[in-house]
Formats: structure tokens, sequence, C-alpha cells
């Protein structure tokens, strides 16, 4: 089931949280080097709600989705203003959950969702074939041979992707 949050306090974190545990545990160790295991993971997480209550959700239009099954958070992605339309980004699915169409699932619930004629953009690194995959086959075509991200900075090493929600 597809739901949407507006508002930090809507969501249940820790169960966010364990979608993006490998990405938490591959930041906190990069951004952490020096610090235990758990502590790593602990300032990770940390940082992470303190990006989505004091950045994401203060921008106006930006929501987080999240598929829930199994009274957990499955897969969840992020919609905030890009350009003329929205950036799907933060796309994720917890491991044991991967390859059961997930992702694809709710991408298109989010899709189809949004109104007519909005311009909704992915940049998905080109090497993630699966990536590649899943957004291909919920419409998305490439639009760029890079991306450029919200910040200004341009990597040759993912492409955009976009689509056009039709009436």
């Amino acid at each position: 089931m597809l739901r949407v949050f507006h508002h930090f306090r809507e969501m249940d974190f820790e169960k966010l949280m364990a979608v993006y545990q490998e990405g938490n545990l591959e930041n906190a160790q990069a951004f952490f080097p020096d610090d235990l295991p758990a502590v790593q993971l602990n300032k990770a997480q940390d940082a992470f709600a303190e990006y989505l209550r004091e950045d994401f959700f203060r921008v106006k239009g930006a929501f987080y989705a999240v598929w829930e099954a199994e009274n957990r958070y499955i897969s969840a992605l992020r919609m905030e203003p890009f350009e003329d339309g929205l950036l799907l980004e933060a796309l994720e699915t917890m491991p044991g959950y991967r390859r059961k169409g997930y992702a694809a699932k709710i991408i298109c619930a989010v899709l189809k969702a949004l109104p007519a004629g909005t311009t909704v953009y992915a940049h998905v690194h080109k090497r993630n074939t699966a990536s590649l995959a899943t957004h291909r086959h919920c419409g998305f075509q490439e639009a760029l041979e890079y991306a450029r991200y919200v910040d200004g900075t341009v990597s040759r090493y993912a492409c955009t992707m976009k689509i056009s929600i039709k009436p």
C-alpha cells in the first residue's frame, strides 16, 4: 500500500531507516570513520533525520512515499521540486524484498497519483541496470547522458531519466 508523507512527524522514522540500512552503513563508515560502528550508524541516522526535518520537508511540494506491507516499509522514495517538475530520488527497497517488483510498484503508484502534465525526473547510475530497467518499465526514458543534481553538481556516471504524466 502506498503511503505519502508531507511532514517528518507523519512517518515512522525507525521503519524508514530499515529500508535505508545498507546506505546508512556505507555513509556511516565514510563520514564517521573514527567512531565505533554502532556510533557511526547512530550518527548517520541522526544526520538523515536532521536533513529530513530541517531541509527536505521545508521545501514546498516535497514529499516522501513508502510502500508498506506486512507492517513494515518495504520500499521508499523522495520527490521534490526540480526544474519544471519533480525529482524522484533516494529510491530504495529492503534487501529481502528486492527483485519482487516493489520499486516498480511504488514508482508507478506515485506517478499515478500525480496530476496530468507533471514532469518527473530521476538520476540513475549508468551501471545500475536493475534501476534503469525499473525506471524504463515505469515509462521513463533517458533525457540526458548525465545528471545535474539539485545542488548544481553534475555527474557523467549517472543519466537523467524523464517521464511526463499523460492525462
